[in-house]
């Protein structure tokens, strides 16, 4: 249940090569839906491992909601290429990959990055992780959070359009990644180590 690994954190970078995707911002396989024994496992370990040993305060509900703004800032700064302004919110190296792939992105794929807080439709935890470098003595807690977004959601709903097979080929799906230090003795705040926007259909049938 417990991680014991290295700080440069990498898993699932392998894309999925079957089908022709858009160029993304960084490499892996998103995550689309939630899974319920994942689920169970986050709980276990935000109640009885991050509260009790890493932060009293802790709770994966808030940490969750709060995360929203998150995607709102750092979307609008991805948008407008603005990488000075992601320093202190995304890690150095995830910065580095996502210059180096910013390029390939056309101008509205750019613009489709910005993401607005009354377009989220849902945001749910995907996967909790606590990370002992025993080398060093570090801890980390590193936690996964899910979005799908649809532009212009409040008026989709009024128009009773949420539910569309036209709106769900637009559902935008973002994965991000947030990590935070909690060793002895450091004082340290989430930053997000990998992120990613993605069009649903561009992953599923």
């Amino acid at each position: 249940m417990l991680q014991q690994r290295s700080i440069n954190t990498s898993s699932n970078d392998d894309g999925n090569k079957e089908k022709s995707k858009p160029p993304v911002l960084m490499n892996f396989v998103p995550v689309m839906r939630p899974e319920i024994l994942l689920s169970l496992r986050n709980w276990i370990l935000a109640k009885f491992i991050i509260q009790p040993y890493l932060d009293k305060d802790f709770s994966l509900k808030e940490f969750t909601e709060g995360s929203k703004q998150a995607l709102v800032i750092v979307s609008s700064y991805l948008s407008q290429g603005d990488f000075q302004s992601l320093k202190g919110l995304v890690a150095e190296d995830a910065i580095a990959e996502i210059k180096r792939n910013y390029s390939s992105l056309n101008i509205k794929e750019r613009q489709d990055l910005l993401t607005k807080f009354n377009d989220i439709l849902i945001t749910f935890p995907y996967q909790v992780g606590i990370i002992f470098d025993d080398d060093n003595q570090k801890r980390f807690a590193e936690i996964t959070v899910v979005y799908h977004i649809i532009k212009n959601l409040e008026d989709m709903k009024m128009q009773s359009k949420v539910n569309s097979e036209a709106v769900k080929e637009d559902i935008k799906i973002c994965n991000y990644r947030f990590i935070r230090e909690y060793t002895k003795g450091v004082e340290s705040d989430w930053t997000i180590n990998r992120l990613g926007h993605f069009k649903l259909c561009h992953f599923e049938e």
